[in-house]
């Protein structure tokens, strides 16, 4: 695994406090009851807010602390977290909360707080930053810079003797030997602005499937066949990986390319990454059978994993992959879905003072909420009376097949299913009585679009009309709080408040999930507002040189330096996403330029991408587009649903599908209606195999 594709392995915390010039505002009924009240206390991110009544005068990030930083001639401390990140609560409690620790930074330093999930241009920048002076990056990330923000050291968790220790060192540097300083933060500078730097590719390239069957060949070796994963501890789900070899799989036909994401998916089912009770993925498992997990739930992350269990259930109909689905959709919108139809950021890991306290069981525990059917449960999740992790707790996983659970207790599955639902609905109850995990609350618009692109996936495989409701609603909330007039999208939302500008990934992911919503729906409103969208992202964000896109609008450039996402991490990289937009949105509406640049930009990363497809798994996806055409299939007439409905039952990764009750503006369906029937045209490479009208003849033309 390459450096450049930056997955953050471990969780690393820096703090510090300081105790100076803090700001009290003591209008506030609320302030009145803390000691210390900072800058952050205006701010809406939960994360930040955390902060506000730490003794270190934090700053948001803005033009506030840095001309503070400028005027006094003060180092700047940026310090990056998430409201989810444990180590980023110890070090606030060890450093941050310390007024020895605040009133060293307040002193010689202006502080700044940051969420990244907020602002990640800001943590991509100084994560560079890190990785290039350590070799390594996590969070908390804690850097220190010049005050025009240009860093000269990064680092992630300190103790608090050890970042006492960083910040007087620096100081005596800055009294001593500043131009030291300024020579370590140019040369820095230098190299983040050299990294993920592309340059225009003006050859020639002809992908051939031989090109993916290699690049499958280097990444074998790296997957973990029977626990599923790469073979490393700790393991992230990654979805773009599976979805990307599925995908493959369709193309090459390779066993071993569908056991890899059977054994991934079978895996982390079973495994205590899962929430056996309330449903719904952690963060990642810190062991490599899934069974510990980091116990901090993402939005992006359970997005993204029901489409992949969607489009697996697709192929292979296995009916875990449907109950996991549903269970994570349940999960969604139970816990992470706003009254007006928005979607929250995630939970935190720790509850009521500890780490996965509010998901984890005693043996003892479990015996006094099932009674007699504790032995069951027990025996199905693995509980033991010591406990099969820490401290006598215990996490639920699976380690027998269904059958020999049947076998062993003499029941039908239905039985077996129908006693472990009762169980879980039971300790379902007794967990809502604990402390629940914190809900950072802010709504992020490119997370939005992956789960509304989850409930579009879901609703096109199982016809739940619920699910298509969560869609449109969502659908809804970012087009009337997310997007203005002019298609600016703004990135976050909390009470109401949005303060910061969109990036790249904000209107890639929209522009996909609305593209996804039309051929659910058949209704052209959504597909014309993704072309409204990717013009808009054409106009502000196209580097001319290279045809690639930057991460930030050419109207919110004020970094140090402007950069791009190019590689594929644990959400799909905003470059490879916008490619497969325009390519799509070049179908969809006859627009060869749109196709032509789609087709440049893979070019531009092609020698990365077949060389290392799991850092360009969603690249890897386009690029098989390119030497398989893509299907193009026309519904007309009264039946479109009931049709479209049941082609949707197949995984069908190589096509697009467009229509209605009438032919509609889009020059693909031109001429395509016939008066009181339902036609079905599957087309490619604009050529149309002969009309049918029953949709299993047509799903024979495709193969």
């Amino acid at each position: 695994m390459t450096g450049k594709a930056l997955i953050a392995i471990g969780a690393l915390l820096v703090s510090g406090f300081s105790c100076g010039q803090i700001k009290v505002d003591n209008n506030l009924k609320e302030n009145s009851m803390h000691k210390y009240t900072n800058n952050l206390i205006h701010e809406s991110s939960p994360y930040l807010l955390q902060h506000a009544h730490n003794p270190v005068n934090w700053y948001p990030w803005g033009d506030e602390a840095l001309k503070k930083a400028g005027d006094e001639n003060k180092m700047l401390i940026i310090s990056i977290g998430y409201s989810s990140c444990h180590w980023c609560h110890v070090m606030e409690h060890e450093s941050f909360e310390d007024t020895t620790v605040a009133r060293i930074m307040n002193e010689h330093f202006v502080s700044i707080k940051v969420d990244r999930e907020e602002r990640p241009d800001i943590d991509q920048l100084y994560m560079n930053a890190a990785y290039i002076m350590t070799g390594s990056g996590g969070w908390p990330l804690n850097v220190l810079a010049l005050p025009d923000g240009k860093p000269f050291y990064a680092g992630t968790y300190f103790t608090r003797d050890n970042w006492i220790k960083v910040l007087e060192y620096f100081i005596d540097m800055q009294n001593n030997d500043p131009s030291g300083l300024v020579a370590q933060a140019e040369n820095i500078t230098k190299g983040i602005r050299s990294l993920d730097n592309i340059v225009v590719n003006q050859g020639t390239v002809q992908l051939k499937k031989g090109d993916f069957d290699e690049a499958f060949t280097k990444l074998r070796p790296y997957i973990d066949f029977k626990k599923g994963g790469i073979n490393r501890a700790p393991k992230f789900p990654v979805p773009a990986t599976w979805e990307y070899l599925l995908h493959y799989y369709s193309l090459s036909n390779d066993d071993d390319a569908l056991k890899a994401v059977v054994s991934t998916l079978d895996n982390m089912a079973s495994g205590g990454i899962y929430d056996h009770i309330g449903g719904g993925f952690a963060r990642y498992s810190t062991d490599e059978s899934w069974h510990v997990p980091h116990f901090e739930k993402m939005l992006y992350d359970n997005a993204q994993l029901i489409s992949l269990y969607t489009h697996a259930w697709q192929l292979t109909k296995n009916p875990l992959y449907r109950q996991v689905v549903f269970e994570t959709i349940d999960f969604i919108d139970n816990e992470m879905t706003s009254p007006d139809g928005g979607f929250y950021s995630s939970l935190d890991a720790d509850s009521d003072g500890g780490e996965g306290k509010f998901y984890v069981w005693t043996k003892k525990e479990i015996v006094s909420a099932l009674g007699k059917e504790a032995s069951l449960f027990i025996d199905y999740y693995n509980i033991t009376d010591d406990g099969n992790w820490e401290n006598g707790q215990n996490i639920l996983y699976r380690s027998q097949s269904n059958s020999d659970v049947v076998r062993k207790y003499n029941i039908d599955a239905g039985g077996l299913k129908n006693r472990l639902d009762k169980s879980r609905d039971t300790l379902m109850k007794v967990r809502g009585k604990r402390v629940r995990p914190g809900l950072d609350d802010k709504i992020l618009t490119s997370w939005n679009a992956l789960m509304l692109k989850g409930y579009v996936d879901a609703y096109r495989a199982f016809g739940e009309e619920r699910f298509l409701k969560a869609a449109l609603a969502n659908a809804y909330f970012l087009t009337e709080n997310a997007i203005n007039q002019n298609n600016e999208i703004t990135r976050n939302s909390k009470s109401g408040k949005s303060s910061v500008p969109g990036m790249l990934d904000d209107y890639a992911f929209t522009v996909s999930a609305f593209i996804d919503l039309y051929q659910a729906t058949f209704d052209e409103k959504w597909l014309y507002r993704a072309k409204e969208l990717a013009e808009y992202t054409i106009q502000h964000f196209s580097d001319s040189a290279s045809g690639m896109f930057w991460y930030t609008s050419d109207d919110h450039s004020e970094l140090i330096a402007r950069k791009m996402e190019i590689t594929d991490n644990v959400i799909p990289s905003s470059n490879s996403e916008m490619a497969m937009n325009l390519y799509l949105l070049g179908m969809f509406f006859d627009n060869e330029a749109y196709t032509m640049r789609a087709r440049q930009m893979l070019k531009n990363v092609n020698e990365d991408m077949t060389g290392n497809i799991f850092s360009y798994a969603n690249w890897g996806r386009l690029g098989i587009h390119s030497v398989r055409p893509l299907y193009e299939v026309a519904i007309v007439g009264p039946d479109w649903d009931a049709v479209r409905k049941t082609m949707d039952n197949s995984y069908l990764p190589d096509a697009i599908f467009l229509g209605g009750r009438n032919e509609g503006t889009l020059s693909l369906l031109r001429n395509k209606l016939v008066p009181g029937q339902t036609t079905i045209y599957v087309c490619a490479d604009k050529t149309c195999r002969i009309p049918v009208t029953d949709a299993e003849q047509a799903l024979k033309q495709m193969k």
